[in-house]
């Protein structure tokens, strides 16, 4: 396996978790009994998996995060960090920026991790399985996400014939985690040169798909949580915090 670099995206305003965000980065939330950031969270499930290099992707609050984790040797990891730039939009522009400076390499596996998600899903076994499998990129994946509304059954008039209320999809839903082998970015500055905003999910992945590169799905049971909503902030217990990611203290 090539050398493992993890990009952690946190430098978005949150502007779905005000008016939490006016006064925190929205990663550096506190969750669970403990009352830890919710990147606290992510970079010990990084080094428990022994990704241990690990560069944040910041911009709004970065200060907030810096100050917190400095270099990262209390986590056991080796942290730096990559100020977003404005003529790079989106997550891929993100990702290139890292790039472009010199903290991420053509001859590494990137692990880019969205940094409001919640999880403990096995890392090591996805990247073994991107590895194995020589993938372009391989997308994290959980079954079982619930809608957070209602859904109209319709007959072929638009009569409404009732609401499933909440409903559980079956379909595998990407949970914000995906392996790139590094040499996907010199096709991301062929995506970047059009001048337009990047977005790895939007952009990036659905490229490499049409261009039958080698793109996987790792479908997991894992715990996963989108915490990217103050709705969603609001139910998340502590005490589901605590069982699904108290191995991690």
């Amino acid at each position: 396996m090539s050398k493992v670099k993890g990009l952690i995206l946190c430098g978005g305003t949150g502007t779905r978790l005000r008016p939490i965000t006016y006064y925190f980065q929205k990663t550096m939330i506190p969750i669970g009994s403990k009352q830890k950031p919710l990147l606290e969270y992510v970079v010990r499930l990084l080094g428990f998996h022994k990704v241990t290099d690990l560069a944040f992707l910041i911009n709004y609050k970065g200060e907030q995060i810096q100050n917190y984790f400095n270099h990262g040797e209390r986590f056991g990891v080796k942290i730096s960090y990559v100020q977003d730039d404005a003529t790079l939009k989106g997550t891929g522009g993100a990702v290139l920026n890292a790039y472009k400076r010199g903290v991420i390499h053509k001859d590494e596996t990137i692990l880019v991790y969205y940094g409001d998600i919640l999880t403990n899903m096995n890392l090591t076994e996805m990247l073994k399985r991107h590895t194995k499998r020589k993938a372009a990129a391989t997308i994290g994946l959980a079954s079982g996400f619930t809608v957070r509304v209602g859904v109209a059954e319709m007959d072929k008039d638009g009569k409404i014939k009732g609401f499933v209320e909440k409903p559980t999809l079956e379909k595998p839903v990407s949970v914000g985690i995906l392996a790139l082998d590094g040499k996907v970015l010199e096709v991301m500055e062929r995506l970047a040169a059009k001048g337009k905003e990047l977005d790895l999910m939007g952009d990036v992945v659905p490229f490499l798909i049409k261009k039958n590169s080698p793109v996987f799905g790792y479908l997991s049971k894992a715990f996963w949580y989108d915490v990217g909503s103050t709705e969603a902030y609001e139910k998340l217990s502590p005490k589901i915090v605590d069982e699904a990611l108290s191995f991690l203290f």
